[in-house]
Protein backbone atom coordinates (compact mmCIF):
# COMPACT_ATOMS: atom_id res chain seq x y z
CA UNK A 1 0.00 0.00 0.00
CA UNK A 2 1.67 3.23 -0.95
CA UNK A 3 -0.03 6.52 0.63
CA UNK A 4 -3.15 8.12 -0.27
CA UNK A 5 -3.44 5.62 -3.37
CA UNK A 6 -5.83 3.83 -0.86
CA UNK A 7 -8.36 6.05 0.05
CA UNK A 8 -10.35 3.63 2.40
CA UNK A 9 -8.14 4.97 5.21
CA UNK A 10 -9.64 8.59 4.91
CA UNK A 11 -12.85 7.11 4.32
CA UNK A 12 -12.21 5.16 7.77
CA UNK A 13 -11.01 7.85 9.82
CA UNK A 14 -13.99 10.18 8.75
CA UNK A 15 -16.37 7.34 9.27
CA UNK A 16 -15.38 6.75 12.36
CA UNK A 17 -14.62 10.74 13.84
CA UNK A 18 -17.43 12.83 10.86
CA UNK A 19 -19.85 13.00 14.53
CA UNK A 20 -16.76 13.98 16.80
CA UNK A 21 -14.62 17.26 17.86
CA UNK A 22 -11.81 15.25 16.70
CA UNK A 23 -11.75 16.34 12.99
CA UNK A 24 -13.78 18.86 10.92
CA UNK A 25 -15.06 17.62 7.62
CA UNK A 26 -15.15 19.96 4.65
CA UNK A 27 -14.22 22.75 7.07
CA UNK A 28 -13.12 25.94 5.54
CA UNK A 29 -9.31 26.26 6.48
CA UNK A 30 -8.28 29.63 8.64
CA UNK A 31 -6.96 31.97 6.76
CA UNK A 32 -3.74 31.88 8.28
CA UNK A 33 -3.04 28.34 6.96
CA UNK A 34 -4.33 29.46 2.82
CA UNK A 35 -2.01 32.57 3.61
CA UNK A 36 1.11 30.82 4.54
CA UNK A 37 4.42 30.44 2.96
CA UNK A 38 6.36 28.62 5.14
CA UNK A 39 5.18 25.89 7.69
CA UNK A 40 7.91 24.18 10.01
CA UNK A 41 7.26 21.09 11.97
CA UNK A 42 8.80 20.19 14.85
CA UNK A 43 8.97 17.42 16.94
CA UNK A 44 10.05 13.82 17.61
CA UNK A 45 11.41 10.67 15.35
CA UNK A 46 7.66 10.23 13.99
CA UNK A 47 7.98 13.87 12.55
CA UNK A 48 11.72 13.25 11.47
CA UNK A 49 10.39 9.63 9.84
CA UNK A 50 8.50 12.60 7.50
CA UNK A 51 5.77 10.62 5.47
CA UNK A 52 3.03 12.78 6.90
CA UNK A 53 4.86 16.00 5.75
CA UNK A 54 5.36 14.66 2.39
CA UNK A 55 1.69 13.29 2.01
CA UNK A 56 0.30 16.49 3.45
CA UNK A 57 2.93 18.46 0.64
CA UNK A 58 1.81 15.97 -1.89
CA UNK A 59 -2.10 17.28 -1.19
CA UNK A 60 -1.01 20.76 -1.46
CA UNK A 61 0.40 20.58 -4.65
CA UNK A 62 -2.40 18.23 -6.43
CA UNK A 63 -4.57 21.27 -5.01
CA UNK A 64 -3.01 24.13 -5.92
CA UNK A 65 -1.48 23.38 -9.73
CA UNK A 66 1.35 22.16 -8.04
CA UNK A 67 2.06 24.94 -5.30
CA UNK A 68 2.62 24.21 -2.05
CA UNK A 69 3.85 26.22 0.90
CA UNK A 70 7.30 25.45 1.40
CA UNK A 71 7.55 22.67 4.00
CA UNK A 72 10.53 22.50 6.46
CA UNK A 73 10.40 18.99 8.34
CA UNK A 74 12.64 19.72 11.61
CA UNK A 75 11.93 16.68 13.20
CA UNK A 76 14.85 15.07 15.50
CA UNK A 77 14.99 11.23 16.88
CA UNK A 78 14.70 11.20 20.29
CA UNK A 79 13.66 15.03 21.39
CA UNK A 80 11.73 16.08 24.01
CA UNK A 81 9.68 19.41 24.90
CA UNK A 82 10.78 18.47 28.48
CA UNK A 83 13.97 18.03 28.79
CA UNK A 84 13.58 14.53 30.71
CA UNK A 85 15.58 11.20 29.64
CA UNK A 86 15.19 7.53 31.30
CA UNK A 87 17.86 6.12 33.03
CA UNK A 88 19.08 3.40 30.43
CA UNK A 89 18.49 6.42 27.21
CA UNK A 90 22.22 5.75 25.61
CA UNK A 91 22.63 10.11 25.66
CA UNK A 92 20.55 12.81 27.07
CA UNK A 93 17.22 13.16 24.90
CA UNK A 94 17.83 16.59 23.12
CA UNK A 95 15.39 19.06 24.28
CA UNK A 96 13.69 21.21 21.41
CA UNK A 97 13.90 24.55 23.51
CA UNK A 98 18.14 23.83 22.64
CA UNK A 99 17.71 24.45 18.89
CA UNK A 100 13.87 26.61 19.19
CA UNK A 101 15.04 29.87 19.14
CA UNK A 102 17.56 28.98 16.06
CA UNK A 103 15.36 27.04 14.25
CA UNK A 104 12.77 30.13 14.24
CA UNK A 105 15.54 32.34 13.39
CA UNK A 106 16.96 30.31 10.81
CA UNK A 107 13.61 29.55 8.62
CA UNK A 108 11.08 32.17 9.56
CA UNK A 109 7.89 30.25 9.13
CA UNK A 110 4.28 31.64 8.87
CA UNK A 111 3.22 28.57 10.87
CA UNK A 112 4.53 26.29 13.20
CA UNK A 113 3.45 22.62 13.19
CA UNK A 114 4.43 20.89 16.79
CA UNK A 115 3.77 17.37 18.11
CA UNK A 116 5.59 16.12 21.38
CA UNK A 117 4.72 13.66 24.10
CA UNK A 118 5.76 10.26 23.18
CA UNK A 119 9.19 10.36 24.41
CA UNK A 120 8.10 13.08 27.22
CA UNK A 121 6.79 10.19 29.41
CA UNK A 122 9.84 8.85 28.96
CA UNK A 123 8.03 5.46 29.14
CA UNK A 124 7.03 4.98 32.59
CA UNK A 125 3.68 5.08 34.17
CA UNK A 126 2.00 8.10 34.93
CA UNK A 127 3.45 10.91 37.01
CA UNK A 128 1.85 13.79 38.11
CA UNK A 129 5.39 15.22 38.03
CA UNK A 130 6.86 14.32 34.24
CA UNK A 131 3.23 15.39 33.62
CA UNK A 132 3.90 19.15 34.53
CA UNK A 133 7.16 18.91 33.29
CA UNK A 134 5.84 18.62 30.11
CA UNK A 135 3.10 20.99 30.15
CA UNK A 136 5.74 23.73 31.37
CA UNK A 137 7.61 22.75 28.05
CA UNK A 138 4.56 22.87 25.91
CA UNK A 139 3.95 26.13 27.25
CA UNK A 140 7.06 27.35 26.88
CA UNK A 141 7.05 26.49 23.08
CA UNK A 142 3.84 28.12 22.40
CA UNK A 143 5.12 31.54 24.17
CA UNK A 144 8.68 31.21 21.91
CA UNK A 145 7.18 30.36 18.90
CA UNK A 146 4.51 33.48 19.40
CA UNK A 147 7.43 35.78 20.16
CA UNK A 148 8.25 34.86 16.67
CA UNK A 149 5.28 35.89 14.96
CA UNK A 150 4.24 32.97 13.82
CA UNK A 151 1.27 30.84 14.40
CA UNK A 152 1.23 27.75 16.47
CA UNK A 153 -0.70 24.45 15.92
CA UNK A 154 -0.04 21.70 18.36
CA UNK A 155 -0.97 18.15 17.54
CA UNK A 156 -1.60 15.62 20.11
CA UNK A 157 0.65 12.68 20.97
CA UNK A 158 0.41 9.50 18.35
CA UNK A 159 -0.97 6.50 19.94
CA UNK A 160 1.51 3.68 21.75
CA UNK A 161 0.45 0.31 19.98
CA UNK A 162 1.16 -2.05 22.83
CA UNK A 163 0.90 -5.07 21.02
CA UNK A 164 4.15 -5.61 19.04
CA UNK A 165 5.87 -5.32 22.26
CA UNK A 166 3.94 -7.57 24.20
CA UNK A 167 4.00 -10.45 21.51
CA UNK A 168 7.96 -9.62 22.18
CA UNK A 169 7.30 -10.08 25.81
CA UNK A 170 8.83 -6.35 25.96
CA UNK A 171 5.98 -5.03 27.94
CA UNK A 172 6.74 -3.99 31.86
CA UNK A 173 4.04 -3.91 34.64
CA UNK A 174 3.51 -1.24 36.46
CA UNK A 175 5.65 -2.31 39.79
CA UNK A 176 8.50 -2.50 37.70
CA UNK A 177 11.88 -1.27 38.92
CA UNK A 178 12.72 1.27 35.49
CA UNK A 179 11.24 1.49 32.13
CA UNK A 180 12.85 2.84 28.61
CA UNK A 181 12.11 3.60 24.99
CA UNK A 182 12.77 -0.41 24.52
CA UNK A 183 10.90 -1.82 27.69
CA UNK A 184 7.88 0.17 27.93
CA UNK A 185 5.10 0.49 31.07
CA UNK A 186 2.25 -1.86 29.59
CA UNK A 187 -0.03 0.83 30.20
CA UNK A 188 2.26 3.53 28.48
CA UNK A 189 -1.10 4.31 26.10
CA UNK A 190 -2.90 5.51 28.87
CA UNK A 191 -0.46 7.92 29.52
CA UNK A 192 -0.47 9.61 26.32
CA UNK A 193 -4.03 9.70 26.40
CA UNK A 194 -3.78 12.06 29.39
CA UNK A 195 -1.36 14.34 27.71
CA UNK A 196 -3.42 14.36 24.65
CA UNK A 197 -6.42 15.35 26.33
CA UNK A 198 -4.19 18.18 27.88
CA UNK A 199 -2.98 19.14 24.59
CA UNK A 200 -6.83 19.03 23.26
CA UNK A 201 -7.48 21.32 25.86
CA UNK A 202 -4.92 23.77 24.71
CA UNK A 203 -7.04 25.22 21.80
CA UNK A 204 -7.43 28.68 23.13
CA UNK A 205 -3.61 29.31 23.59
CA UNK A 206 -2.81 28.46 20.33
CA UNK A 207 -3.74 28.63 16.79
CA UNK A 208 -5.20 25.32 16.31
CA UNK A 209 -4.93 21.86 17.97
CA UNK A 210 -5.25 18.36 15.89
CA UNK A 211 -6.63 14.99 17.74
CA UNK A 212 -4.16 12.25 16.09
CA UNK A 213 -4.40 10.23 18.87
CA UNK A 214 -8.06 9.64 19.00
CA UNK A 215 -8.08 8.75 14.95
CA UNK A 216 -5.15 6.29 15.15
CA UNK A 217 -6.35 4.74 18.20
CA UNK A 218 -9.61 3.68 16.61
CA UNK A 219 -8.40 2.95 13.35
CA UNK A 220 -6.19 0.34 15.23
CA UNK A 221 -9.45 -1.34 16.53
CA UNK A 222 -11.12 -1.38 13.46
CA UNK A 223 -8.66 -2.94 11.63
CA UNK A 224 -8.40 -5.57 14.18
CA UNK A 225 -11.81 -6.72 14.19
CA UNK A 226 -10.79 -8.19 11.14
CA UNK A 227 -6.85 -8.97 11.70
CA UNK A 228 -6.18 -9.25 15.11
CA UNK A 229 -2.72 -8.92 14.45
CA UNK A 230 -2.73 -5.87 12.58
CA UNK A 231 -1.02 -3.16 13.40
CA UNK A 232 0.91 0.13 11.66
CA UNK A 233 4.07 0.50 14.05
CA UNK A 234 6.42 -2.38 14.46
CA UNK A 235 7.67 -1.82 17.69
CA UNK A 236 4.66 0.43 19.25
CA UNK A 237 6.40 3.59 18.65
CA UNK A 238 7.34 4.14 14.94
CA UNK A 239 4.14 4.40 12.90
CA UNK A 240 4.77 3.05 9.01
CA UNK A 241 3.65 4.51 5.77
CA UNK A 242 -0.30 3.53 6.74
CA UNK A 243 -0.15 5.15 10.44
CA UNK A 244 1.39 8.44 8.77
CA UNK A 245 -1.25 8.29 6.40
CA UNK A 246 -3.74 8.12 9.16
CA UNK A 247 -1.85 11.17 10.65
CA UNK A 248 -2.65 13.46 7.87
CA UNK A 249 -5.42 12.13 7.11
CA UNK A 250 -6.52 13.80 10.74
CA UNK A 251 -4.39 17.13 9.85
CA UNK A 252 -5.84 17.42 6.31
CA UNK A 253 -9.50 16.81 7.65
CA UNK A 254 -8.66 19.79 10.84
CA UNK A 255 -7.08 21.74 7.60
CA UNK A 256 -10.34 21.53 5.90
CA UNK A 257 -9.01 20.47 2.91
CA UNK A 258 -11.25 17.29 2.29
CA UNK A 259 -10.71 13.95 1.21
CA UNK A 260 -7.15 13.24 -0.21
CA UNK A 261 -6.34 13.25 -4.16
CA UNK A 262 -4.75 10.74 -5.71
CA UNK A 263 -1.07 11.84 -6.98
CA UNK A 264 0.26 10.36 -10.31
CA UNK A 265 2.54 6.98 -9.57
CA UNK A 266 6.05 8.29 -8.33
CA UNK A 267 4.94 11.75 -7.68
CA UNK A 268 4.70 10.96 -3.88
CA UNK A 269 8.10 9.42 -3.77
CA UNK A 270 9.45 12.16 -5.34
CA UNK A 271 7.82 14.55 -3.01
CA UNK A 272 9.82 12.31 0.03
CA UNK A 273 13.19 12.12 -2.06
CA UNK A 274 12.86 16.24 -1.92
CA UNK A 275 11.66 16.55 1.88
CA UNK A 276 14.34 14.14 2.83
CA UNK A 277 17.52 16.20 1.11
CA UNK A 278 16.00 19.40 2.17
CA UNK A 279 15.52 18.00 5.95
CA UNK A 280 18.89 17.00 6.94
CA UNK A 281 20.37 19.99 5.10
CA UNK A 282 18.20 21.91 7.53
CA UNK A 283 18.96 19.85 10.46
CA UNK A 284 22.53 20.64 9.90
CA UNK A 285 21.88 24.38 9.23
CA UNK A 286 19.87 25.08 12.95
CA UNK A 287 22.04 22.66 14.84
CA UNK A 288 21.44 20.04 17.66
CA UNK A 289 22.72 17.65 19.94
CA UNK A 290 20.86 14.38 18.96
CA UNK A 291 24.39 12.37 18.34
CA UNK A 292 24.20 9.59 15.00
CA UNK A 293 22.08 11.62 12.76
CA UNK A 294 22.89 11.69 9.32
CA UNK A 295 24.61 15.12 8.38
CA UNK A 296 22.86 17.32 5.89
CA UNK A 297 24.07 18.85 2.61
CA UNK A 298 24.99 22.61 2.78
CA UNK A 299 21.31 23.83 2.48
CA UNK A 300 22.29 26.49 -0.39
CA UNK A 301 23.39 22.88 -2.43
CA UNK A 302 20.69 20.96 -0.89
CA UNK A 303 18.55 23.66 -1.97
CA UNK A 304 19.74 23.34 -6.22
CA UNK A 305 19.29 19.65 -6.22
CA UNK A 306 15.84 20.06 -4.61
CA UNK A 307 15.45 22.16 -7.43
CA UNK A 308 16.35 19.43 -9.95
CA UNK A 309 13.81 17.03 -8.10
CA UNK A 310 10.91 20.04 -8.14
CA UNK A 311 11.44 20.10 -11.99
CA UNK A 312 10.61 15.86 -11.77
CA UNK A 313 7.62 16.97 -9.38
CA UNK A 314 6.04 19.61 -11.95
CA UNK A 315 6.66 17.03 -14.87
CA UNK A 316 4.68 14.21 -12.88
CA UNK A 317 1.82 16.72 -12.22
CA UNK A 318 1.57 18.42 -15.90
CA UNK A 319 2.71 15.55 -18.30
Amino acid sequence: MTNFQNTSIWFLVVALFVHGSAISVNAEPPGFLKSAERIVFLGDSITYAGHYVSQLETQFRLRRSGRSPEMINLGLPSETCSGLSEPDHPYPRPNIHERLQRALDKTKPDVVVACYGMNDGIYYPFSKQRFATYQDGINRLIKTVRASDARIILLTPPAFDPLPQLKQGKLQPVDAEKYAWFSIYEGYDEVMERYAKWIMQQANQVDMVIDLHTPMNAYLKKRRTADPDFTFSPDGIHANEEGHQVISAAILSAWGMGEPHQPPPTMLALVENRQRLLRDAWLSHVRHLRPDVQAGLPLEEAKRKAKEIESSISEQLFN
